[in-house]
């Protein structure tokens, strides 16, 4: 009886560490979701002067800020 008790134990632990896991993912994904918009945004509001000072196009704006948040593009 003490096995199955420990093995109920053991998978209860691992659900909750893949609970807990899942939860940590869902909230980076959100993070770095409002990192992009807020990145469009701000490139958004520039001025065309400005963004060529910058060296970017407004044509630009999406792929550099996927690039800024997640690293590469798609």
């Amino acid at each position: 009886m003490a096995f199955a008790s420990a093995t109920r134990s053991a998978t209860a632990q691992h659900l909750s560490e893949d609970l807990s896991a899942a939860v940590y993912a869902a909230m980076q994904r959100v993070i770095n979701y409002r990192a992009y918009r807020r990145t469009i945004r701000e490139l958004s509001e520039l001025s065309n002067h400005d963004l060529a000072d910058l060296g970017l196009h407004r044509g630009e704006v999406r792929r550099i800020a996927y690039e800024s948040v997640y690293g590469t593009c798609r």
